[in-house]
């Protein structure tokens, strides 16, 4: 029997996945302790099983599907035929025989569960910190000095609390890479000696400002070792913080909606908020999703207001202090101008930055792209609130070859213009067999079907609601509104959506939903099968066809997380006693063998998290592995998967119970006597070997 390490410190039952009540406070403004913001009355996935297509019938009959909405099918039409599904998930099982070696990839010796305050890897790899919170990137940014942080220092230097991570190529200098990062949060209380949370100062706030957004910097390979370090000063360096200018685009964009009183044309943003996960488009930009962004505004009333979360007090951080426009009682339409997904072009400093109105708004986890056969965009995306959607954008424009100004343009506007759907999900099998408590229905599955219901769909002449009761500015601005309306499924916490290169299955990553099936709340259904769900699971989706603008999809869930021993875990059929545990799957990443890479957020079972690679093909379907943990208190985000290294976001590293600037919570990643700060680790073989060969 593997025995499980004790819950540390006391981030057990009071603070739901393992997470302190720091960093609860900090990131998500303690989202797990106030009301579920969805009241709606949809049906559950265990209630409408009559006449549904299990998910092998509906893979054969999928020729003779109808599409969802007239509407919703003029939008998708255009194009070339595409190619037919790969095999259907049940024949990629295999016998899970578990013979020979490893999945290509994952040929590595498991990291054990631990609590030590480092990054642990694997035996034979090697790691750097390639760039840590406050450390220069612009010209003129000073050294970083806790003691003596500005504003002004800040908005120079690399932001707090990193996220989402891309590298993306660099032409013409040779072992370089540009790297965009998120910069999700801040914790005042880990920043500033002595902070005072009911009376911050106007540098600490203006800091805070500063330390939000998106950092983009040159890095560069050592071919001798695999290091990779900042080129500092880089002319394609960039910071852009909470007060960069920001172009509004797509079709709620000049709404009256989102005009305020400094912005009368409603174009025209300050600043980007709890930016989480994100994407790289096939066009070379980056995709990046506003998260928790309501913990930021004020004295919030209204309906639409309570649905997103809004409090009707002060904010944690009292910025509406020192800036009207986070007091929603003064400018109730600032709020409104946050939650979208922002894209931005790192190969252009000069370039600004834009939000786009499209693919809705939400907590987005991130959001990611493919293309149609047709070379029309594809955008998924999760809304991370417990019973909350996820979300599918088809777009109408081709994305066009090339690299000058014009084309740059045109790709930079393909996310303005196409459909926006929500995802409903059907079981195949009946309630009575959905207990709550993780068990297999009779058919040893959980799995059915599902439709994307359409929304709206935005063109260059104006914008077409499909939902009764709302206009198409409305579904684009109030989209959970939307949501709850077409009666989409509620999830337990949909974050990262990734569709996997080689296969064309989508993965969706459910962290996890304590309130599940607990009081009034929906109870567990096939897709969400475990009440009062503490460590989530991962939902595998074939589209029809394996066309990325269909309709209509089968559905499985690839893993339903936590302790191996536990018969209500899941890894794919895999035997359990070969596969490490893993709880709150979080972002997702892929490597070019199709392995799904999972980096976990608070995990509920006495270990620090990690990241972890899974087999999604073949006789070792299922296999999980641990490669590595990151500190105490910290979180594993990012992450990026590349041939010879992997990167991971360390972020809010000390981030526990009783934690302070003066009385950190780890060491990492200075040493004793240190501030903790949030960094950027890369990882690679140390005999410069391919990852897992």
């Amino acid at each position: 029997m593997r025995k499980l390490l004790p819950i540390l410190g006391t981030n057990g039952a009071s603070h739901p996945g393992g997470r302190s009540a720091l960093t609860c406070r900090f990131r998500c403004g303690d989202a797990c302790f106030h009301e579920v913001p969805n009241t709606s009355t949809n049906e559950y996935v265990g209630d409408v099983i009559a006449g549904a297509l299990s998910r092998r019938s509906m893979m054969r009959a999928a020729a003779v599907v109808t599409v969802a909405s007239a509407a919703g099918t003029a939008a998708l039409t255009a194009g070339a035929p595409q190619a037919q599904a790969a095999a259907p998930a049940a024949a990629d099982k295999g016998k899970h025989g578990g013979k020979g070696k490893a999945a290509r990839g994952l040929r590595f010796t498991p990291v054990a569960p631990n609590t030590a305050d480092q990054v642990t890897v694997p035996e034979g790899y090697r790691q750097n910190v390639v760039i840590r919170w406050g450390e220069p990137i612009l010209r003129g940014a000073p050294a970083f000095d806790p003691e003596k942080q500005t504003a002004k220092a800040q908005a120079g230097q690399f932001g707090y609390n990193n996220d989402f991570l891309a590298l993306l190529p660099l032409p013409g200098e040779r072992g370089r890479q540009i790297l965009v990062a998120n910069h999700e949060y801040t914790d005042e209380v880990l920043m500033f000696r002595d902070y005072d949370s009911d009376n911050p100062t106007r540098e600490q706030v203006e800091i805070g400002w500063a330390a939000h957004g998106l950092s983009a910097v040159v890095v560069e390979e050592d071919r001798r070792t695999g290091k990779l370090t900042v080129v500092s000063r880089h002319q394609l360096n960039r910071r852009i913080t909470a007060t960069t200018k920001f172009k509004l685009t797509g079709p709620a964009a000049g709404s009256d909606l989102v005009k305020t009183s400094a912005d009368p044309s409603g174009t025209t943003v300050l600043g980007t908020l709890n930016n989480c996960a994100g994407g790289v488009t096939p066009w070379g930009t980056t995709l990046h999703g506003e998260e928790n962004f309501n913990q930021y505004f004020a004295h919030g009333t209204r309906t639409t207001d309570k649905r997103y979360g809004l409090g009707s007090g002060a904010t944690d951080r009292k910025w509406e202090r020192f800036d009207k426009r986070f007091d929603v009682a003064q400018e109730p339409n600032e709020v409104h101008r946050f939650g979208y997904v922002v894209e931005l072009d790192p190969y252009d400093p000069d370039s600004t930055p834009r939000k786009h109105t499209a693919l809705g708004r939400f907590k987005h986890e991130g959001a990611t792209v493919r293309l149609t056969s047709d070379g029309r965009p594809v955008v998924y995306t999760g809304d991370d609130e417990r019973f909350d959607y996820f979300y599918k954008f088809v777009g109408s424009k081709r994305m066009k070859k090339g690299s000058s100004r014009a084309v740059r343009e045109h790709n930079l506007s393909l996310l303005d213009e196409g459909t926006l759907y929500v995802a409903k999900l059907t079981g195949d099998s009946p309630a009575i067999e959905i207990d709550g408590t993780g068990k297999l229905p009779n058919d040893g599955e959980f799995d059915g079907s599902g439709e994307w219901i359409p929304l709206a769909t935005a063109t260059a002449k104006g914008a077409v609601s499909h939902v009764d009761g709302m206009t198409a500015e409305e579904v684009f601005v109030f989209t959970r509104l939307a949501g709850d309306k077409v009666g989409a499924t509620k999830m337990d916490r949909p974050e990262d959506v990734e569709p996997n290169p080689v296969t064309g299955k989508v993965y969706v990553a459910l962290t996890n939903n304590s309130n599940r099936g607990v009081g009034s709340n929906a109870k567990a259904d096939e897709a969400n099968p475990r009440n009062a769900n503490k460590h989530g699971q991962v939902l595998e989706l074939t589209e029809r066809w394996n066309r990325a603008d269909s309709t209509r999809f089968a559905w499985s869930l690839f893993l339903v997380a936590g302790d191996p021993d536990d018969p209500a875990t899941y890894f794919a059929g895999f035997p359990k006693d070969r596969v490490s545990p893993i709880s709150c799957p979080d972002n997702v990443a892929f490597d070019s063998y199709g392995n799904l890479w999972i980096s976990t957020d608070g995990s509920a079972l006495g270990s620090h998290d990690g990241l972890f690679g899974v087999a999604t093909r073949g006789d070792r379907r299922g296999e999980l592995k641990q490669f590595l943990t990151v500190p105490t208190g910290a979180e594993t985000c990012g992450p990026v998967i590349q041939d010879r290294r992997v990167l991971v976001a360390v972020q809010h590293p000390g981030e526990v119970d009783g934690a302070s600037a003066t009385n950190p919570g780890s060491t990492w990643p200075d040493g004793p006597g240190k501030i903790s700060r949030p960094a950027v680790v890369a990882v690679w073989r140390a005999d410069g070997s391919d990852i897992g060969e």
